[in-house]
């Protein structure tokens, strides 16, 4: 019998410490409008002017935020000076790392020195915290087809995994601090809103956002050995004809105006990463699940509505292959979707199948909704109470 690896070990003592894995519930309903324990309220909006230099984009969400922020990045130094005592991995961050930022591409290395700048924090620490998001980010995503032929996407971002269990209060120390750096982002230009983010204060790239009209798009990690951690060390050494995944997120949602343009670019482009990109369209069975290893894309799976596909469902997983035995949120997820059914198919139906138990998990910092149709994103701060899945 293999041997299961170190990190699955802890997971399960986790787990069992609240009779867990697994803990699964019956699929929830009514929990839309947003009540209840497991809403702490809505994310908040800002505005980022296109036209302002990038150093000066960020001024107002950071002036906000910037205590908030300050006391994440203060976090994840701690742990990292728990995880390498000699405070080496610090100074490697404080001295080394602000040298990476000036070999970013445009405009992401001008905006995150501005971000510096606004909050005060080092530029190393504010490039660490935007590296951190290719690496540790666990989700769900989800597009559906109504009867009408509207096109529906939903998700919950689920953030820190291994990054400071709180025994105490049963929580990630990351998740609950990413919370209050949650916003809402309005990006304009010329006055006019090209693109609408959930996001969180002082990351330059994008994990969810809409393009009103056109389509809508969520980024989910995807594990592999040829992972983040390659791609990054590769770009450090000098290696960059590579583009980071959220960049290309980003760039996707601010100039393609077509589906099919930022399809073409989701499946085509070399990405420092992998990653399963979700995204939906304005036209009936404009829906795909992209999978991508770092230089090919391994598979596109679509809405087909003649075959009974009117929804496409990603965690972090390949649709070919079984989740990890006790991560398993594609099946209840699932499981909820099919029982919901076309017929009654809305964003409020799909609230609550990410408010149930374990699709909604101690790693979830927001729940969005968009509506490509209607222009809307809506995003919803989120708790977990126990008994709760750690993941």
């Amino acid at each position: 019998m293999k041997a299961l690896p170190p990190c699955v070990f802890l997971l399960l003592a986790l787990a069992s410490a609240q009779d867990l894995p697994p803990f699964t519930e019956d699929c929830r309903t009514g929990t839309y409008p947003p009540n209840g324990p497991t809403f702490l309220g809505k994310v908040p909006w800002f505005t980022i002017n296109l036209d302002l230099p990038p150093q000066e984009r960020w001024s107002q969400v950071i002036g906000s935020k910037k205590q908030e922020l300050f006391t994440l990045l203060q976090a994840i130094k701690d742990l990292a000076n728990a995880f390498v005592p000699s405070g080496k991995l610090v100074k490697f961050v404080d001295e080394d790392l602000p040298l990476l930022v000036a070999t970013l591409p445009y405009p992401f290395g001008e905006e995150m020195k501005g971000i510096a700048d606004v909050s005060g924090i080092p530029l190393g620490e504010i490039a660490l915290y935007n590296i951190f998001y290719e690496v540790f980010t666990v989700c769900t995503s989800i597009v559906a087809e109504d009867k009408t032929g509207k096109l529906l996407h939903a998700r919950n971002l689920d953030f820190g995994i291994f990054l400071g269990w709180d025994i105490t209060n049963s929580s990630w120390t990351i998740s609950e601090l990413l919370k209050p750096v949650a916003v809402n982002l309005d990006f304009q230009r010329n006055n006019k809103s090209i693109f609408f983010s959930t996001n969180f204060a002082g990351y330059v790239g994008m994990i969810t956002g809409i393009r009103p009209g056109i389509f809508t798009l969520t980024m989910n990690e995807r594990y592999s050995l040829d992972g983040g951690f390659v791609g990054i060390l590769e770009w450090i050494i000098g290696k960059r004809d590579d583009i980071w995944m959220s960049f290309l997120t980003r760039s996707v949602l601010e100039n393609s105006t077509s589906y099919g343009d930022a399809k073409n670019q989701l499946v085509k482009t070399k990405l420092l990463a992998p990653a399963y990109f979700i995204l939906g369209g304005n036209q009936s069975g404009e829906g795909c699940v992209i999978t991508r290893a770092r230089a090919s894309c391994l598979d596109v799976w679509e809405l087909d509505i003649k075959q009974g596909r009117w929804y496409v469902l990603e965690t972090n997983y390949d649709r070919w292959k079984a989740p990890l035995f006790i991560d398993d949120r594609r099946t209840p997820a699932m499981k909820c979707m099919n029982r919901t059914t076309q017929e009654n198919i809305s964003l409020k139906t799909m609230y609550d199948v990410l408010t149930t138990k374990p699709v909604l998990n101690k790693l979830t910092t927001y729940t969005a909704l968009m509506s490509v149709s209607d222009g809307t994103l809506e995003a919803y701060l989120r708790n977990c109470p126990n008994p709760c899945m750690p993941w």
